[in-house]
């Protein structure tokens, strides 16, 4: 299963937990697996159409997602994969 890495600020959809294991082929049918277990998560990581939110970065490995097949990229039982929403300030 891979490993899914959440920050704070996600966390309370999967009741508090730092990371969640889920298993699936690729980046798609992990989240998919996510929006399963914990349906309100979904909204804050795909739009309406299914696509990645445009501020939130997919690390599949040490690489962000849209530099390698975006929701097709693979995934391996022991893929760690880290949700970083990008935060705004200044």
């Amino acid at each position: 299963m891979a490993r899914v890495h959440l920050p704070s600020m996600l966390r309370t959809y999967v009741d508090g937990e730092k990371e969640i294991d889920i298993g699936g082929a690729t980046l798609r049918t992990v989240l998919d697996a996510v929006r399963e277990r914990s349906p309100g998560l979904e909204r804050r990581l795909r739009d309406e159409s299914g696509e990645l939110r445009r501020y939130v970065n997919f690390y599949v490995g040490d690489d962000e997602c849209r530099t390698l097949a975006g929701q097709d990229t693979p995934v391996g039982a022991d893929t760690e994969i880290m949700i970083i929403p990008s935060v705004a300030g200044g």
